[in-house]
């Protein structure tokens, strides 16, 4: 390990900021939506791109260094206390609706970008730990039916129409999240169907991962309500829904307007570098564990993300992801600066 890898520690300013904004109340309740689309976005229009890709020589090596794991682990405890205390803060206290707002918002916010973030990185590993982590991570997202789709279809299935995932050219944000995510939701069972018929289980039994992560979203649920009634209910579902919808905004940027050719056969060229938007932005690449280098995951997605490349051919974003969600909240001012840069080969005739 490097000196310079002493940077990941700051991706923690993420749920800090949510603690924060939870303890302190006030105007500090927005200290977290602050940070993710206010000083991050400023910083990195300050900033320019510079973040190099690791040493080829030491790969192998980096990939092995557990401190790199142990970040993603110790958003377990993090995540799931920020939880209880911002449930706790919210039912028993009494807080005004700016305070109320600026919380939801905030430890949403921490709930897809570090909770799913960070499942998403643990469900793409080998061990079983790694991947159970993966699930506690998306639980309290009430998303984990995204472990199924995400791995066994949106890899598979990335910029083509088969791809719910994936934001098709002039398709709106708004338009997106609902068919990405009723759309995916549905994938998720039907390659569940497809599993068990390969393995001939049964469809209807324990054995279906749908109906297991189903169970579990409603022991949750049943968990927060005994704890802290029906506003518990109401709260863990409104930062469940601000997480998701932040993953939604994500995958909406990360492959907007970008497509694989058909073959002749029917079947779709092989994902290479051109098939994800990249940022190299410093400040995003830390925050997200290098999520922005979005192509060399899809290349080759059990590469853990301190080893992942820099790909200078990629199609690159003009600013770093939570900018360019702002931008893709206005949708005209979106196409206007999307469109033109999509490579002409993949434009729609």
């Amino acid at each position: 390990m490097q000196t310079a890898d002493l940077k990941y520690l700051l991706a923690y300013l993420g749920p800090l900021s949510a603690y924060v904004a939870v303890w302190y109340g006030g105007n500090w309740s927005w200290a977290a939506v602050i940070l993710t689309f206010g000083i991050i976005p400023l910083l990195e229009l300050i900033i320019p791109p510079r973040g190099k890709s690791p040493d080829g020589p030491l790969t192998s090596k980096r990939s092995d260094i557990r401190f790199f794991d142990f970040l993603l682990y110790l958003h377990v405890p993090m995540l799931y206390g920020l939880i209880w205390f911002f449930l706790w803060r919210l039912t028993q206290t009494e807080i005004s609706g700016f305070e109320a707002t600026g919380m939801i918002l905030g430890v949403g916010i921490y709930v897809g970008a570090s909770g799913i973030n960070v499942g998403h990185e643990l469900g793409h590993r080998s061990s079983w730990a790694e991947r159970f982590l993966a699930k506690v991570l998306l639980l309290p997202a009430l998303y984990l039916h995204f472990y199924i789709e995400h791995n066994r279809g949106h890899h598979r299935n990335v910029c083509t129409p088969q791809d719910p995932a994936t934001a098709r050219f002039g398709e709106g944000l708004y338009r997106f999240i609902w068919r990405s995510t009723t759309q995916s939701y549905a994938h998720a069972w039907q390659l569940e169907r497809e599993r068990l018929v390969r393995t001939g289980k049964a469809f209807i039994s324990f054995s279906n991962q749908m109906i297991q992560f189903t169970v579990l979203q409603i022991l949750y649920l049943i968990i927060v309500y005994a704890a802290f009634g029906l506003s518990g209910i109401l709260l863990a579902i409104s930062i469940a829904f601000i997480g998701f919808v932040l993953l939604e905004c994500t995958n909406y940027i990360e492959h907007y307007g970008l497509v694989r050719k058909q073959l002749e056969t029917g079947n779709y060229e092989r994902v290479t570098m051109k098939h994800s938007w990249n940022s190299n932005h410093d400040v995003g690449r830390i925050f997200l564990y290098e999520l922005t280098r979005h192509a060399d995951h899809h290349y080759k997605a059990s590469k853990k993300y301190q080893v992942l490349d820099h790909i200078e051919e990629s199609p690159q974003l003009p600013l770093g992801y939570p900018a360019s969600i702002l931008v893709a909240l206005i949708p005209p001012l979106w196409f206007s600066v999307m469109n033109d840069r999509i490579p002409v080969e993949m434009r729609p005739v």
